[in-house]
């Protein structure tokens, strides 16, 4: 196996500056290790980079880092290009690949960089960003760029990759700068891997939440509504509804109140929580009687104003609230994706106020309520710690015993999890649950946090034993993470073929002909009445094609009324999942219903 770069305290380090600077570590093999694809994947960024060079002389470069979809580069180009190019770039990139070009690194000052690129306003902007006073630059044939690398040895590595979207790319990702095009694409180690690879794609493009919300009548976007700003049709809104009942009496039943808070507070409140020092870039701000206020992007702090509404004592914790909250965030446009990243969205969320005595009971708790829902939907998850990112509040020494008390809670507790360094939130570390859907893609859904930071920066409080005054601890919570993501992604991980508990609609009445439309309706008050929600399709359209319209909104159960149903108050059952047709009477058909309906409790 060919060894590619090595690894030296935690960082990826190619052969060539390892060899330059005498640095020794674990060896990278070339295979599909995170460590080995970041090194082939960064390199074959470059190696589309130097095609389109090859292609478009006039091509000047922005940047081409490594994401988690594989790789991509920004770039600006006198022509307009489509998705009809790809082929055309990756045809280049294999022909220069053949040629087995040396990757080679060397260093300059900034000052001689900016002489060397002085026509090249793009190179200017990056290197804008570099704060150091000497840069890396990696050649390759006729190409070379601003680069920190690593990179493989040579092109000739490169066999197994995909250019797999085309789109526009504001410079540094800022609104108000110049668009750029950026182009994404995948890499591996092997031919079985990329195929795997791209089978997965395939099927997701089937599963596209976007085209079956669509097909379904779940939800819609419209331009003059505002990009990010979804809106839900009544099939979808009927679903989350189902949702939410289910979810409210699952916090009752654990002990949680429900509470609301304003969807707006004062300015002052968000500069004490920190908000708007580290988060208020994501933020949405007006003016009220010449003070100014800031939209909520969380809920925290409209539930400390709840606490404080009375005076506690230990006996009372824990306290736990919870809020289907609707939040705004300030998204960049190119970030958004249908119902995944959105501007307005509702987070299943709920704070725990408790003693530092209970932390390891309430977090044992909540993953048992994360367990019971995520078996429920059938995702396999994993849990990940996430430690004190670069921009925080609090001290180190309050970050470290946070960080512990969740490692202690899950050892104790023999509950497997990873680390991801610095990825806490900016008041405290977390748990991150990562869910893993039908056709194996990993998704980011509910969190955990644990937090003496806001407490702290709001001076709450409890009366402990001793009539002493104690600072509570607060563990922020939300499992689905918010409603419109987990819509989505249950609408992928299902391809729009919802369980019957969750389906937006569970029985399609199709009446035959108007005379039978008095006992659709009959039927349909009936299916209320027991938590169903139903649809008739009665139309002036053909039979056939009203049960064609029915089975494209993916109903489970599709029910054809006739002279014979109404005359014996008999059912007959097209059951979608089963593939089965049959008759019932009418007390059995809704005994069955009501039992389908009814198996589920988180």
């Amino acid at each position: 196996m060919d060894i590619i770069a090595i690894k030296h305290n935690d960082q990826i380090v190619d052969l060539q500056t390892a060899g330059a600077l005498g640095i020794t570590g674990d060896e990278i093999a070339y295979d599909n290790s995170p460590e080995a694809l970041e090194v082939i994947r960064h390199s074959c960024a470059h190696l589309m980079a130097e095609a389109i060079k090859a292609l478009y002389t006039d091509a000047k470069f922005f940047v081409g880092p490594t994401v988690k979809e594989g790789f991509y580069y920004d770039f600006k180009v006198n022509e307009t290009l489509g998705e009809e190019d790809l082929k055309t770039i990756e045809k280049k990139m294999l022909d220069i690949a053949k040629g087995k070009e040396k990757i080679e690194r060397y260093e300059i000052t900034k000052d001689e960089a900016r002489s060397k690129f002085a026509g090249d306003h793009l190179k200017q902007a990056v290197m804008d960003r570099i704060p150091s006073d000497t840069v890396s630059i990696y050649k390759q044939g006729n190409f070379e760029d601003l680069c920190r690398g690593p990179h493989l040895p040579s092109v000739g590595f490169l066999r197994y990759f995909k250019l797999t979207k085309i789109s526009g790319a504001y410079l540094g990702g800022d609104s108000k700068n110049e668009m750029l095009t950026r182009i994404y694409g995948i890499a591996f180690a092997d031919k079985e891997s990329l195929k795997a690879y791209l089978d997965q794609m395939a099927e997701a493009e089937k599963r596209d939440h976007r085209k079956i919300g669509a097909e379904m009548k779940l939800f819609t976007f419209r331009e003059e509504v505002g990009a990010g700003f979804p809106i839900w049709l009544p099939a979808g809104a009927r679903m989350r509804s189902r949702l939410e009942q289910l979810l409210f009496k699952a916090h009752r039943k654990r002990g949680y109140e429900p509470v609301r808070g304003p969807e707006m507070l004062r300015s002052d409140l968000w500069k004490v929580s920190g908000h708007y020092q580290n988060y208020g870039e994501n933020m949405y701000f007006t003016n009220i009687d010449e003070l100014e206020f800031g939209v909520k992007p969380m809920n925290c702090v409209g539930h400390i104003k709840v606490y404080e509404h009375d005076l506690h004592s230990y006996r009372d914790l824990p306290l736990k609230y919870f809020e289907y909250g609707v939040v705004h965030r300030h998204e960049m446009t190119g970030a958004l994706h249908g119902l995944f990243r959105v501007r307005e969205f509702t987070q299943d969320d709920a704070h725990i106020f408790c003693t530092a005595d209970q932390i390891e009971q309430q977090i044992i708790e909540v993953v048992d309520f994360v367990d019971k829902i995520m078996k429920t939907f059938e995702f396999n998850y994993k849990m990940m710690i996430s430690t004190k990112p670069e921009k925080a509040v609090g001290d180190d020494a309050v970050w470290e015993i946070s960080t512990n008390a969740l490692k202690t809670a899950m050892d104790k507790n023999n509950l497997s999890y990873e680390i991801d360094e610095g990825g806490g939130a900016f008041y405290g570390p977390k748990i991150d649950i990562k869910i893993t859907d039908a056709i194996g893609r990993e998704w980011q859904c509910g969190t955990i946090q644990l937090d003496f930071n806001l407490p702290a920066r709001f001076e709450l409080e409890y009366n402990g034993e001793e009539n002493v005054k104690i600072q509570p601890v607060m563990i922020h919570r939300a499992i689905l993470g918010s409603f419109e993501r987990f819509v989505g992604i249950l609408t992928e991980h299902y391809a729009g073929e919802f369980p019957m508990f969750i389906a937006p609609t569970q029985v399609a009445i199709v009446p035959i002909a108007p005379a039978h439309e008095a006992y659709a309706r009959e039927l349909g008050a009936k299916l209320i009445d027991l938590g169903a929600d139903f649809e008739i399709f009665d139309k002036n359209e053909s039979l056939n094609k009203r049960i064609r319209t029915a089975e494209k909104g993916r109903v489970p159960l599709i029910i054809v009324l006739g002279d014979e149903e109404v005359t014996n108050k008999s059912i007959a059952v097209r059951d979608r999942r089963k593939r089965e047709q049959y008759n019932l009477g009418e007390e059995e058909f809704l005994a069955q219903v009501k039992q389908q309906i009814n198996e589920v409790h988180f």
